[in-house]
């Protein structure tokens, strides 16, 4: 990868982050806007969190390669308060994707370009980029949002929300 950038630069672009050598390939891409997962050359299993060794054929040879963004929600929650920017009339929204370059890759992030009703599990979703304190993270996305696009309407499962109200799925007459 080129760019690279000193790991004292990293360490102050990236404030409050756990940076180590198994993550610091992660963080830099970051710096480039291009999302980094460790892939192991030897069976070629992606890892993340990164790690220095395989867990599948534990080889040691492991390197950062960029991977497409692209993934579907696995799930997620609302964050009412506890988290930076959280308020009852606008959660915080945490969610885990499943990257699709490997059953089970998983990272989590946040979503933009979406209101949080919208979200559902299984949503295709693909990165962005958000700049906090002058170092770029990636979030997610619904995929076609950046062209405008806006996502069908959310299927929930049948139950209750917090608030005791019974909510239906698609299709569903309440």
């Amino acid at each position: 990868m080129t760019g690279r950038v000193s790991d004292a630069e990293l360490v102050a672009r990236y404030r409050g982050v756990a940076l180590d050598h198994d993550n610091k390939r992660q963080f830099e891409g970051y710096l480039h806007h291009r999302l980094l997962i460790n892939r192991c050359l030897d069976c070629g299993h992606w890892i993340n969190p990164p790690r220095s060794m395989c867990p599948t054929c534990w080889s040691e040879r492991v390197e950062a390669r960029e991977v497409s963004g692209r993934g579907t929600v696995q799930w997620f929650t609302l964050l009412y308060q506890g988290a930076a920017d959280a308020a009852p009339s606008r959660p915080y929204v945490a969610v885990v994707v499943e990257l699709e370059e490997q059953a089970n890759l998983r990272m989590h992030s946040t979503m933009v370009q979406c209101a949080p009703t919208e979200i559902t599990c299984d949503m295709a979703v693909e990165v962005a980029w958000q700049d906090r304190d002058g170092a770029p993270l990636p979030v997610f996305r619904p995929v076609g949002a950046a062209e405008g696009r806006v996502p069908g309407p959310p299927v929930v499962a049948v139950g209750s929300n917090v608030s005791g109200k019974r909510m239906l799925r698609k299709g569903d007459h309440g």
